[in-house]
């Protein structure tokens, strides 16, 4: 029995699968990136959904011959990867486990585990790619500047134009409305609230305004069509 872990900024998926390859049970808990909340979160969000997988399989940790956990922030932060390397042993019991960026589970899922480029559009963003057994990573730099193209990018930009429509910068667009209606915003400025005050600034849910960018791009607005639109692109290594 092998467990799959692919931790993200909204969720933590989980996998379990026999030797056949055959999918035995799922299982799904809160976002593993803990940039925001502490190192803490990781532990018990593996153990809440380790949990769960091995309750729907009707088996235990130990029956688990080998795992992958994919972490978000994993190697970013040099210091905490001792803490990270060692959290899988407290729930799982064992040993028989590997750590590594959750970039590396859209690239093994997607591609088969063959040379190739994996591009993650989610809460954050980033590329990898391996070709000869090499990997190279691009983007992935955090939402405070960098993740182009992701969820929380796009929805800060979005939020940027309608603060931008409020005090009349920008030309009020269909926008302003999308947010209003989404916000349930008594003035403009209440945005303010709802996103440091009652969000906390967070990420997850700043993400989601995602849709109301593409909504009102949708309905014509454009600086919704703007941000997705986007920068222009710099230049990758090459594998």
């Amino acid at each position: 029995m092998f467990l799959g872990v692919d931790g993200g900024g909204t969720k933590t998926a989980f996998c379990l699968v026999d030797r056949g390859g055959q999918v035995v049970a799922r299982a799904q808990a809160a976002s593993s990136y803990y940039f925001s909340h502490g190192i803490e979160l990781v532990e018990r969000v593996l153990g809440e959904g380790v949990d769960a997988v091995c309750t729907a399989a009707e088996l235990t940790p130990a029956d688990i011959e080998y795992a992958f956990f994919g972490l978000p922030g994993y190697g970013e932060a040099a210091r905490d990867l001792p803490v990270l390397n060692a959290t899988p042993r407290a729930v799982l019991g064992h040993d028989r486990y590997a750590c590594d960026n959750d970039m590396v589970c859209g690239w093994a899922g997607s591609l088969g585990a063959v040379d190739g480029i994996n591009v993650i559009s989610g809460t954050g963003s980033m590329t990898y790619g391996e070709r000869l057994g090499r990997g190279v990573r691009v983007g992935g730099w955090s939402e405070m500047f960098g993740d182009e193209g992701s969820a929380h990018w796009i929805a800060v930009r979005g939020l940027n134009a309608f603060s931008r429509m409020g005090d009349g910068r920008l030309p009020e667009g269909p926008l302003a409305e999308v947010f209003r209606r989404h916000l349930d915003l008594a003035s403009d400025l209440d945005v303010i609230d709802v996103v440091h005050n009652q969000w906390q600034g967070d990420r997850g849910r700043i993400a989601a305004l995602s849709r109301s960018v593409t909504e009102a791009a949708g309905l014509g607005d454009e600086a919704g069509a703007g941000v997705h639109r986007g920068p222009r692109a710099g230049h990758a290594p090459r594998l």
